[in-house]
């Protein structure tokens, strides 16, 4: 049975942060699971889960790991609990600079693209 390293998100826009983070997994071998979050569309929200997981199937990073990431929707969360002895770690990934600054919300403002670079209007 494959075991996978979950990531939750809403995914909205695909950039290049949300690649390095998920990469964090994928060069260790590991199987990834990508989980997105089937939040009420708004200013933050623009697209709805479906249109998100169509768009990330499309992805060549997605297409290029198929063998290796699994995507799926899931109900809105409000927090992820756990108890002692559950038989997996909950891990978090500090990024770089330069990759902590890349945001979804920068990219539909059009501040930056998503490689994070900036956009010259």
């Amino acid at each position: 049975m494959k075991k996978y390293a979950l990531y939750i998100g809403r995914w909205q826009n695909w950039h290049k942060g949300h690649e390095w983070l998920i990469n964090q997994q994928l060069e260790k071998g590991k199987n990834v699971w990508v989980a997105i979050r089937d939040v009420e569309q708004d200013e933050n929200n623009p697209k709805n889960a479906h249109q998100i997981l169509m768009e990330l199937s499309k992805e060549p990073f997605f297409m290029e790991n198929s063998d290796k990431i699994l995507i799926s929707i899931i109900p809105d969360i409000e927090s992820v609990n756990y108890g002692r002895g559950v038989g997996y770690d909950v891990i978090y990934h500090e990024p770089p600079t330069q990759i902590a600054e890349i945001s979804g919300t920068k990219i539909r403002k059009g501040e930056i693209d998503a490689a994070g670079q900036k956009t010259y209007s």
